[in-house]
């Protein structure tokens, strides 16, 4: 009995020193930590546009060797050209990652030609922005295959070879749609919890095996205008509206060099979240409808293609 006093004494001791390290490194951020990631293989899906797109470009900046995934192969080529235009390195693969064996076969390739990648960022995503019985059931399974299945996919790929290096890093680029519900994303919160969910059990996994040099870093933002999202109302646009997309791939990026666990954006979400867990039901149903977020999605169009 002793004994587990005195253990209980000692992490609520090291609870509070966190807790205190946390609030000063929040206030003074310049004092975090920052990893160099030149000579990194940082590895981004969805790298042909948006927000892969400029993580990708960053990246390259500071002197990491680029691998990018991305469906679209005219688009990820472009994104290769503006790196090269860099001076950097990059390489570009086709990669439809909804798919297993796509994703299996890629990887492969990556190591042969490239190297063991020691940074994943797995951004690629979709939205159908569709009301739950208005969407077809194959627009579904696309949504959970590309928004959390293929981080399953991506994840045993390349972790191992983290693991046995005890070096690497792991990012997944979730959403605040993956903390709370929204009305007429009901596939697209339900992947994205499922990806915040599988970053903080496979955060706990890592941490059980004693390798500490391997981290992962989970990104919630509110909408970006990237043109994802194009389309979507904000009730009270001084409170919450959308972020902008250079901003986002900067504070994703420092995330990543200081190894923050998870990134909330804008920091207000770090307070509804937080309030959410202590408020009655009704009190949440009060709250959103206020807000308007049961009519966000009414008028919402999406990335539209462009026409060839």
């Amino acid at each position: 009995m002793a004994n587990i006093v005195v253990e209980l004494l000692i992490s609520l001791a090291k609870c509070l020193w966190f807790c205190l390290e946390a609030f000063v490194l929040m206030l003074l951020p310049f004092l975090k930590k920052r990893k160099d990631v030149a000579g990194e293989i940082v590895l981004v899906t969805g790298a042909g546009s948006g927000i892969g797109r400029l993580l990708a470009l960053k990246f390259a900046k500071l002197g990491s060797v680029l691998v990018l995934w991305d469906i679209d192969s005219d688009s990820v080529e472009a994104t290769e050209r503006e790196i090269r235009e860099l001076g950097a390195k990059a390489s570009s693969y086709k990669v439809d990652c909804s798919s297993r064996d796509a994703v299996y076969k890629n990887a492969e390739m990556v190591k042969e030609e490239v190297g063991d990648v020691s940074i994943l960022v797995n951004n690629a995503g979709i939205v159908t922005g569709k009301k739950f019985l208005q969407c077809p059931d194959n627009l579904v399974e696309k949504t959970m295959q590309v928004n959390a299945m293929a981080h399953f996919w991506t994840v045993k790929a390349f972790l191992p070879s983290m693991l046995n290096k005890n070096h690497g890093h792991i990012v997944s680029i979730a959403s605040s749609a993956g903390l709370i519900g929204v009305t007429g994303l009901s596939d697209y919160c339900a992947s994205k919890f499922a990806a915040v969910g599988f970053d903080e059990a496979l955060r706990f996994e890592i941490g059980a095996m004693g390798k500490d040099g391997v981290h992962t870093t989970v990104v919630c933002p509110f909408f970006i205008e990237t043109g994802m999202f194009e389309g979507v109302t904000y009730r009270m646009p001084w409170l919450l509206k959308a972020l902008k997309p250079d901003d986002c791939a900067d504070k994703i990026v420092d995330a990543v060099r200081t190894n923050q666990v998870m990134l909330y954006m804008p920091r207000l979400l770090y307070v509804l979240i937080g309030v959410k867990g202590l408020l009655p039901v009704k009190v949440q149903k009060e709250i959103v409808e206020v807000c308007g977020v049961n009519q966000s999605m009414d008028h919402f169009v999406g990335r539209q293609k462009k026409k060839l």
